[in-house]
């Protein structure tokens, strides 16, 4: 049987996975460059093309229409379509959350149902996998809830917005998210006290504070520019506090770190609750983790006292391609769901 490839189309990154008889063979990452023009999409296609066998199948996904290289979300998915549709060949399919996967021409005239769809593709294959459950995708921006119910996705929200309205989608994840989102406040010192609101640390320095960030999950430039290690992540936090690295010993930025860590967790473990329980789901029915930050989807299990599942242990997968496909779920997904 040829090979089948799923694409998720991100907007710093192209994420690849390859297929053969139902199991996950390989998965690769390749970032956008750095331009602020649509061609730097074009320049990672031709360089995950090099990655792919001739004669295979294409599915793709896609959150690439949020760059903001392009004016609108329509524009957007009508130039990403297009340039797959191009550059692998006319049978490349694209997932519509509504109808599966659908030919170029209905992809662009039914943009919408195309936005940003790629959670549902992965959440569809975790349901048809494990019935029940809460799947949580928690990646470098983004932190995706999808409540599992008798084998299917059971979202109130499809789009961003809606998701968003329903607790189904927390803009936050455990990299590029700036720390002034999870907190306003922290204790320093023994008081309380307000926390800057500017881009001077993001979760990557958190994380990598706390020692849970995975050694390949931060490829971005830092707040700062300067380098990543523990003692330019400290001082970056302090940062955020008006504060140099040398007022405090480590250890107390270690604690602002754990601290800031809590309350990202705090909240996705608020919105969890609220999800198992609309949808009624059993005690039984496990939290499944998906993404780079899915450290934290396992964090949330014990939290709740629920069974944890892999996403990377529900697949068909090769050992050495396990850790990335749990961290490039949608695009493992296309690449099983076509």
């Amino acid at each position: 049987m040829a090979a089948s490839f799923g694409w998720d189309i991100g907007g710093t990154n192209i994420k690849l996975a390859q297929a053969e008889d139902g199991r996950i063979i390989a998965v690769h990452q390749i970032p956008c460059p750095l331009v602020a023009e649509p061609s730097k999409f074009d320049d990672a296609v031709d360089e995950a093309l090099a990655l792919c066998t001739p004669d295979a199948t294409h599915a793709v996904t896609m959150t690439g229409e949020l760059s903001d290289v392009f004016r609108t979300r329509a524009e957007g998915i009508a130039y990403l379509v297009a340039l797959l549709a191009e550059a692998t060949d006319a049978g490349t399919r694209f997932y519509n959350l509504q109808s599966g996967l659908v030919d170029a021409e209905n992809a662009v005239e039914h943009w919408p149902e195309l936005a940003s769809a790629n959670w549902h593709a992965s959440a569809t294959l975790a349901a048809s996998l494990c019935g029940d459950g809460l799947f949580v995708d928690v990646g470098t921006t983004t932190s995706d809830l999808i409540p599992l119910n008798d084998g299917k996705a059971a979202t109130k929200g499809l789009t961003d917005g809606d998701r968003l309205t329903e607790g189904e989608l927390i803009y936050g994840g455990v990299v590029r998210t700036p720390v002034m989102a999870i907190a306003q406040q922290a204790p320093f010192k023994g008081r309380m006290q307000r926390m800057a609101a500017e881009r001077f640390a993001t979760m990557a320095d958190v994380y990598r504070l706390t020692g849970a960030l995975p050694d390949d999950a931060d490829p971005y430039p830092t707040a700062d520019q300067r380098g990543k290690s523990i003692e330019e992540s400290a001082a970056r936090l302090a940062r955020m506090l008006g504060r140099d690295a040398d007022e405090a010993d480590f250890i107390a930025w270690q604690a602002l770190a754990h601290y800031v860590a809590r309350l990202q967790l705090d909240q996705i473990e608020a919105d969890a609750r609220e999800l198992y329980q609309r949808e009624d789901l059993a005690a039984d029915a496990p939290v499944i983790g998906a993404g780079c930050g899915r450290f934290l989807a396992h964090q949330l299990a014990t939290r709740l006292d629920r069974p944890y599942r892999d996403f990377a242990e529900i697949i068909d997968c090769e050992p050495d391609a396990r850790d990335m496909a749990a961290i490039c779920a949608p695009a493992a997904a296309m690449a099983l769901l076509v």
